[in-house]
């Protein structure tokens, strides 16, 4: 099983809006959702590594307490990782993610963490999630993924995934090319898929 983790795992999605806005100029909430959700860094600032670091200081800043991961979240990742191998898949560096998930107390659940230092070429290229489960020792197709984002779904879904596309960052219309849809991550839904 994998987790996607802003907006998926971490609720973080307006925090990552209100970064970004702090760092473009003119940029807006709703530009934000609508071109650069799911996007890596570099694509965002073009490679430029000094608004990498602002934006990376800034979000770990806001959120290094763990409390974007609820409680309904950090249930179904307990629950999953006592089932099946998981998996974080993400385009936010590691340094951003260890943060939370050890902020959350849920760092020990994750098999594997692939994190955008850990690749070449982000999603929605399909590589994050063949790390993911060359990591976790299964086939891709095995993979049950959970995203957030149509970048996100197109990765896990060129993988061989199957993918749980999750509604509340993006809304449903954006996430057809899942094979079922979710609000959020919840532990009805992580049980009956890790059986």
């Amino acid at each position: 099983m994998a987790f996607d983790f802003n907006g998926t795992l971490s609720d973080d999605e307006p925090v990552l809006a209100r970064v970004y806005m702090e760092l473009i100029p003119g940029l807006t909430e709703a530009e934000y959702f609508a071109r650069l959700a799911g996007h890596t860094d570099e694509r965002i600032f073009a490679g430029d590594e000094e608004l990498i670091a602002a934006r990376v200081a800034r979000y770990i800043e806001l959120v290094a307490d763990g409390s974007t991961v609820d409680d309904e979240s950090r249930a179904a990742i307990r629950h999953a990782a006592k089932r099946v191998p998981v998996a974080l898949v993400s385009a936010a560096l590691r340094e951003e993610i260890e943060a939370v998930l050890g902020a959350a107390g849920i760092r020990d659940c994750f098999s594997a963490v692939v994190a955008q230092d850990d690749i070449t070429r982000g999603k929605p290229d399909p590589e994050p999630y063949l790390r993911a489960a060359e990591l976790l020792g299964i086939e891709p197709h095995e993979l049950v993924a959970f995203e957030d984002t149509d970048v996100g779904v197109a990765s896990a879904k060129a993988a061989g995934a199957y993918v749980v596309g999750l509604t509340r960052t993006l809304g449903a219309e954006r996430l057809q090319a899942a094979d079922e849809l979710a609000e959020r991550v919840d532990l009805e839904t992580v049980a009956r898929l890790c059986s």
